[in-house]
């Protein structure tokens, strides 16, 4: 067990480095093959030693090798927290096929993370492409019932949609059609609670960022995070806050 959790880990952060690039350049059309991984102020390109994730910004001391440029710690970040995540859903779910599912969720939410985190965008490229994976995997693991993943992507998409059409622009179309993605691997139940937890935890942040002072007039706040933050809890923790839920306050 200690072999396969070290396993997961090291996947996950060697994953999440990749995922750093496609959540970076993607948005910008770029190819994630070419060029190869380089500093983004002297152009050096980094040598196998400087690729090693997490490990390689510890030793530099989070700056390039060449130009002595600081690195920016969410390059790491995203890393650990992907080895994390891998473990963690091994922790929670073990070999069971659902364990294919959070893997791949927890994939995508990443790469949403980073990329509308630097950008304010999630790629359609990315969405397309874990839209068909996510729907082939539950048609292998199913919900219960099966049509749950239908009711889940229609009703996601939809209610982010109509908040679209009230607020008039108040949700961006990246965050519609992510919803329509996570309904395939939540079903309507966990989607719906999802919502609920990434406008709780966007909201809490605003707060923060208000009382801190830091808040500025028009600046927009991005809330792929949130989403990604909000599905994860629910994606593992959705069934027994909806038990707390219904014995504290309908029982």
């Amino acid at each position: 067990m200690v072999f396969i959790y070290f396993y997961l880990f090291v996947l996950g952060c060697v994953l999440g480095s990749f995922y750093n690039v496609v959540g970076l350049r993607v948005p910008q059309n770029l190819s994630i093959v070419r060029p190869g991984s380089h500093c983004t102020s002297c152009k050096k390109m980094l040598g196998p030693f400087e690729l090693v994730p997490v490990i390689s910004y510890a030793v530099f001391w989070g700056k390039c090798k060449h130009c002595g440029s600081r690195i920016s710690p969410i390059y790491p970040s995203i890393e650990l927290a992907t080895g994390i995540l891998f473990v963690f859903a091994f922790y929670k779910l073990g070999f069971t096929w659902e364990l294919l599912i959070a893997l791949t969720l927890i994939s995508l939410l990443v790469i949403i993370f980073v990329s509308d985190l630097a950008y304010m965008l999630i790629p359609d490229k990315v969405l397309i492409f874990f839209a068909v994976l996510i729907a082939a995997e539950r048609i292998f693991v199913p919900l219960d019932p099966w049509w749950d993943m239908l009711a889940g992507a229609i009703f996601g998409f939809s209610l982010l949609f109509l908040i679209a059409l009230i607020s008039r622009g108040g949700m961006g179309g990246g965050d519609i059609k992510l919803y329509f993605v996570i309904g395939l691997a939540l079903g309507f139940k966990l989607t719906l609670l999802s919502f609920f937890a990434a406008t709780l935890l966007g909201a809490l942040y605003g707060v923060g960022v208000i009382v801190a002072g830091k808040f500025k007039k028009g600046q927009a706040i991005p809330f792929g995070p949130f989403i990604a933050l909000g599905t994860l809890l629910c994606f593992f923790y959705g069934e027994r806050i909806m038990e707390w839920y219904v014995n504290s306050f309908l029982s």
